[in-house]
């Protein structure tokens, strides 16, 4: 039995993860913001001891904000995860910290590797590249998971949104001029917990879904899901909806290192979409 610290306990990844590790027999402290702080480093060191996997799943992901809240941000995602970090290094405990594909600037032709230099051109992804430096300074036997495009029942979706909007409008415009990987959390969540069992190497692992697609894309295969027509979607630009902080036109993430490593990669988008569809649009 392994002793797991779960933070950001209340989010969506976490509403996949805790019944995996529950399932499987683990001992599971799961902590949520209100249970525990990770910029206040007492109170960090203090929850870790006695654990042997900790899974950062804290964060500050409101993007736009981060913009103008940049040092909030930073915080969490970067004095956060150093707190972590620098705490797991002191009592031995594997490190999980989630990050993200708004480290790279977006502007790839071709699916990032993980060791693709990191250019990141917004707040969040400057306060997520920080952490990720922090917790591979401090504990390099840690796991640093880069995802994207997320979607689950636990939590505000893309794939719930337009569910939700399928039952409102009578046509909806979404974006195709940004290429992703849409992943289900169960999927990620279970890839994390193949990576802690293998006893993989320490080092940044891509997790996200096989495949690529745009929002446009992504849209339409949720109305087919929904059995509702495509044609009801219409292609726009990102121009069309200006946000405050700049999104990556392109956030395809490279999986080589999980075959090289013997290890099953997430499946494809459309497939994990299939699958999910029963519990995150209610199909």
């Amino acid at each position: 039995m392994t002793r797991w610290l779960v933070t950001g306990a209340a989010g969506m990844l976490a509403t996949d993860l805790l019944p995996l590790l529950d399932a499987a027999g683990h001992d599971v402290t799961a902590l949520t913001r209100a249970d525990l702080d990770v910029t206040d480093h007492a109170a960090v060191a203090e929850a870790i001891e006695g654990h042997d996997v900790v899974a950062n799943l804290a964060a500050w992901t409101a993007v736009d904000d981060a913009e103008t809240r940049e040092a909030d941000a930073f915080a969490v995602n970067a004095v956060g995860a150093a707190n972590l970090a620098t705490a797991c290094a002191r009592s031995g405990a594997r490190l999980v910290h989630v990050s993200t594909d708004y480290v790279f600037s977006g502007d790839a032709t071709s699916p990032y590797a993980v060791d693709a230099p990191i250019a990141p051109r917004s707040a969040y992804g400057r306060t997520k590249a920080a952490g990720e430096w922090a917790v591979l300074a401090h504990c390099p036997s840690a796991w640093v998971v880069r995802t994207a495009w997320l979607y689950g029942a636990g939590g505000p979706n893309f794939a719930a949104t337009m569910a939700r909007l399928a039952s409102e409008r009578d046509t909806l415009s979404v974006v195709d001029d940004q290429l992703g990987q849409p992943t289900w959390t169960a999927d990620l969540a279970a890839a994390i917990v193949r990576l802690v069992e293998a006893d993989a190497p320490g080092c940044i692992w891509h997790g996200t879904s096989g495949g690529e697609t745009t929002w446009f894309g992504f849209a339409r295969a949720i109305f087919e899901e929904l059995g509702l027509d495509p044609e009801r979607v219409t292609p726009t630009t990102t121009d069309a909806f200006p946000r405050p902080a700049p999104r990556p036109a392109y956030s395809v993430l490279g999986h080589d290192r999980w075959t090289a490593t013997g290890l099953d990669p997430i499946p494809d988008w459309r497939d994990a979409l299939r699958r999910a569809a029963p519990t995150v649009l209610g199909v």
